[in-house]
């Protein structure tokens, strides 16, 4: 396996339990006029509502975006300026893919409803700040479990 992928998959999940404690502690409306965990709803997506089965789907996905960061910066990051950079715009357009449309789409609602339905724009900011979140810590873990694979392959060289 590539490294970048096997570094994205790392960073990737360090940075989803990070998203992840913030999910579980912010708030989103329930179908019954309540309200949930956020953690919860990612595990309605795949139609349970049980806290285990949320955070065992968000940590699968945070390693699937981390590993495709991985393949799709490669090489080309290695300053940690660069890396907060690119981290952020990555979960920024996580963000608008996952949380705006392909979220709401197997939710049962319409693409870009978080930020279009009053009750739920609170939760589309608390998530657009965790992705944000997600991709800065994303960014630099690889970055630095990058840099420590190239030392490593210098001292065995």
């Amino acid at each position: 396996m590539n490294s970048g992928i096997r570094s994205g998959i790392v960073a990737g999940l360090v940075a989803g339990v990070a998203f992840g404690l913030a999910m579980q502690v912010m708030s989103a409306p329930a179908p019954d006029g309540g309200s949930i965990p956020m953690i919860v709803m990612v595990a309605m997506v795949v139609r349970s509502q049980s806290l285990v089965v949320g955070w065992l789907y968000h940590l699968f996905n945070s390693a699937v975006i981390g590993a495709i960061f991985g393949w799709f910066v490669g090489n080309r990051l290695q300053s940690y300026a660069a890396s907060l950079v690119w981290g952020a715009l990555y979960g920024v357009a996580w963000w608008i893919l996952g949380g705006l449309v392909l979220m709401p789409l197997l939710l049962g609602m319409s693409a870009f409803a978080p930020v279009a339905t009053a009750d739920m724009q609170s939760v589309a900011i608390g998530s657009l700040v965790g992705h944000i979140m997600y991709g800065l810590i994303l960014g630099l873990g690889f970055v630095w479990l990058e840099g420590r694979r190239r030392v490593q392959a210098r001292g065995q060289g």
